[in-house]
């Protein structure tokens, strides 16, 4: 099977994966949400910060490394194994022990037990590292479809299962548990895999070489990203921790989970051709323009429907979050725009660069926390937004340093894209909010209006695109 037949079959099964054991958690989510209510995700909410951090220590790049180098043997994969495994370990004794500290911190008790728990995910996350890096290499995404698709069946029958029976927050504690658990377990027996070679100081060295500044970059992403459930449950309550958490997770699953299918397999993809500067470049950017036709609209869209959706599918207690959901849509749906750019910079082999970038974007973040936290939960959603603007003109700026594409022709090639997604989804809201006031009609409406304007935008604007696309989704002899 040749690069592209990989790259095709990788995007189809990747998507099926993404697309699928999303869909599914979500959905799992919105049931939960309704039966367990605003605090429950607030209490788990203040957690994510401190597993999420935990998470990107037991990686610390060293898959990022395995994947970029064209000759792995198997003291690699060993060696980041045994990694892997003792750095988790350690980071849940870590937890166990500062629990009463965090719980302390937010004047909670009750998230000593909680946090104790919810830490033993970092652990079996560990095991499922190396069999992922080593089926990404091979652009295997079909058995990593099977062994996620598995486990979220049966980690989602177990949460609404123990919710159903008044478990609460505990029943989001066991689908996250369940999840990780399952999804190392079928992983090794689907592509049975356990290390037979013995720590290598010089697998390490290269891999801890080329990881140490995505680890440093992880971190500051991961404290980041979840600093404002931190702040937000410190400042104000855990039911605002709550509204956040729930409209976060409306907008961005979807974003990050395309965002992911496209990231898996276009790192790959790049890094086989990253010597060849033309082909690069030239993939680069049909990348980034088909990131934007299929996640762009969506991302909108879901911001066009936030009313209705929110008071038929998660009912009254969970309104205040509504207009969060339409702020964060605004800048969640550039996120396959960063990534695309960042995955330019580990194919380059700039992991030093890209910690740079990711001090320079957070020191933006910080300005904008410190002004909006005194102004409410509003104003930090607002505050991402803005952040995430600021990002894309820094990322596409460093991005065009390394190659042939500079700022303005990689802006120029999504703006049109990204005016047709807010323009079709704002006439649709608008038009369809006039004629009825019937959550019902006005969901359905707004979807219908909002495909069909965008559609007929692409057709007179951008009919190449959408014959690339097409392409794109033909199957591909081997």
């Amino acid at each position: 099977m040749d690069l592209k037949a990989k790259a095709t079959s990788g995007l189809k099964w990747s998507a099926i994966e993404r697309l699928t054991t999303q869909a599914m958690q979500l959905i799992v989510m919105l049931a939960l949400a309704n039966m367990i209510g605003p605090k429950a995700f607030g209490l788990v909410g203040m957690l994510a910060v401190f597993i999420a951090l935990s998470q990107v220590f037991v990686d610390a790049g060293f898959s990022a490394a395995l994947i970029r180098k064209v000759d792995c043997t198997e003291a690699d994969f060993a060696t980041a194994f045994y990694f892997n495994v003792l750095v988790a370990v350690t980071c849940y004794v870590f937890l166990y022990l500062t629990a009463p500290l965090i719980a302390g911190f937010y004047q909670l008790e009750e998230l000593t037990g909680l946090l104790r728990v919810l830490g033993l995910n970092v652990v079996f996350g560990a095991f499922s590292v190396v069999q992922r890096a080593k089926l990404t290499i091979k652009m295997d995404f079909k058995t990593q479809a099977k062994a996620s698709l598995l486990s979220v069946l049966l980690s989602s029958s177990a949460a609404i299962t123990m919710a159903y029976n008044g478990f609460g927050v505990w029943a989001l504690i066991a689908q996250m548990l369940i999840m990780s658990a399952c999804n190392s377990l079928f992983l090794m027996f689907l592509h049975p895999w356990w290390p037979n070679e013995s720590f290598s100081k010089k697998s390490f060295n290269y891999m801890f070489g080329f990881g140490s500044k995505l680890l440093l970059s992880g971190v500051i992403d991961s404290l980041y990203k979840n600093i404002y459930q931190l702040i937000i449950g410190k400042v104000f309550s855990a039911k605002d921790v709550g509204y956040f958490t729930q409209a976060n997770q409306i907008t961005m699953v979807p974003a990050a989970t395309l965002t992911t299918v496209i990231q898996r397999v276009t790192y790959p993809l790049l890094s086989h051709i990253q010597h060849d500067t033309k082909r690069l470049d030239q993939a680069y950017l049909l990348t980034l323009r088909l990131a934007a036709l299929v996640i762009f609209p969506l991302i909108v869209g879901i911001g066009a429907i936030a009313t209705p959706f929110i008071h038929l599918v998660l009912g009254e207690q969970w309104v205040d979050s509504i207009p969060f959901v339409m702020l964060l849509c605004t800048g969640f749906m550039l996120m396959p725009i960063h990534a695309i750019n960042l995955n330019i910079l580990q194919v380059k082999g700039r992991s030093d660069l890209f910690l740079k970038l990711e001090i320079i974007k957070k020191s933006v973040t910080t300005v904008m926390l410190i002004i909006a936290v005194p102004l409410g939960v509003k104003a930090i959603c607002i505050g991402i937004v803005v952040q995430s603007y600021i990002a894309l003109l820094i990322n596409t700026y460093y991005t065009g340093k390394l190659t042939t594409l500079s700022p303005i022709k990689q802006l120029i090639n999504i703006f049109p894209i990204w005016c047709f997604a807010l323009l079709s989804n704002a006439l649709a809201y608008w038009s369809i909010n006039k004629i009825t006031q019937s959550y019902s009609q006005q969901l359905l409406g707004t979807i219908i209006v909002a495909i069909s304007l965008y559609f007929f935008m692409l057709v007179l604007f951008e009919r190449d695109l959408i014959k690339q696309f097409t392409r794109l989704l033909k199957p591909i002899k081997a």
